[in-house]
């Protein structure tokens, strides 16, 4: 049996604070780093009024989620505590739920006590780097929310990841594990499930390429799929560029995504990236729907 044929219908459309946010059609997540030290300064700044302007930029140029962090996960980033990173996101989070209260937020957060503080703010989805190994009530705290769960693969933590990371294939691992992680989550209570593979989380750049070049296999899990390739180090690596330098890298390697089926696009740059989602709408009706026929 061929693996098209054996693929269930992927669940695009998810549900959070009584709303519904269908993802059968590709839809854009712009970052919004309420920290001092992410890997690219664009959407970086320490001000609410800073991050509100950016904010609204995104939200007109076509961003359906803002996801908002407050500790940077990059390579060797520094570990702050949980205090801290409630005092960079929640005014943030509330702040834009108040002056935008039909954008969807997502809170980029490992810890379960800034995830419940952040839904109380006006979040409507968690998106967890760690998939509940950080902290052993993040599954539960979620269940309890009733919010959307974006679980990602990482090999390591964000100390030791780019340390020789080694897979005997990744792409099986990266899938198996994400299989795992979903039934884990669907046991806690979990019912909306987004997966991310996790580019540049304990990955090389040839195991970057790899995945999203097999990334359609992941539709075998039958959960939407979000792609953060965005200025990534398997770009600059590949281009020899910097991460200011690689947007037009960023905007090949989202078609790709896409054509492989993924429904969100976590990314810096929402304009450009918007247009690569309406250009890949106008590509063959087996594409845009993300599934096989």
């Amino acid at each position: 049996m061929s693996f098209k044929n054996t693929l269930l219908p992927t669940q695009t459309m998810i549900q959070s604070r009584g709303r519904l946010l269908d993802l059968s059609t590709p839809v854009v997540m712009g970052i919004l780093n309420a920290t001092p030290d992410s890997f690219y300064n664009k959407g970086r700044e320490s001000s609410t009024d800073a991050l509100l302007k950016i904010a609204e930029k995104m939200i007109s140029e076509g961003a359906a989620i803002l996801d908002i962090g407050g500790a940077s996960t990059r390579p060797n980033a520094v570990t702050i505590s949980v205090d801290e990173e409630l005092k960079r996101v929640i005014p943030v989070i509330a702040a834009i739920r108040q002056r935008f209260p039909d954008v969807w937020l997502s809170a980029d957060t490992f810890h379960s006590k800034v995830a419940k503080e952040a839904y109380n703010a006006g979040v409507c989805i968690i998106n967890d780097v760690s998939s509940g190994r950080f902290d052993n009530d993040m599954l539960s705290t979620v269940a309890t929310l009733k919010v959307p769960y974006i679980a990602m693969h990482m090999q390591g933590d964000p100390q030791t990841m780019q340390k020789n990371p080694q897979y005997e294939d990744v792409v099986t691992e990266v899938r198996n594990t994400l299989m795992n992680t979903c039934k884990q989550c669907a046991e806690a209570g979990i019912t909306d499930i987004i997966i991310d593979p996790g580019f540049g989380f304990g990955k090389t750049v040839e195991h970057n390429f790899g995945l999203l070049n097999n990334l359609g296999t992941f539709r075998i899990l039958s959960r939407p799929i979000l792609a953060g390739l965005s200025r990534k180090s398997m770009i600059c690596k590949a281009l020899d560029v910097k991460p200011e330098e690689a947007l037009n890298g960023s905007t090949a390697l989202h078609m790709i995504a896409l054509q492989q089926g993924a429904h969100i696009l976590r990314v810096h740059d929402v304009k450009e990236a918007v247009e690569v989602v309406k250009l890949y709408s106008h590509l063959s009706p087996a594409f845009s729907k993300g599934e096989e026929e």
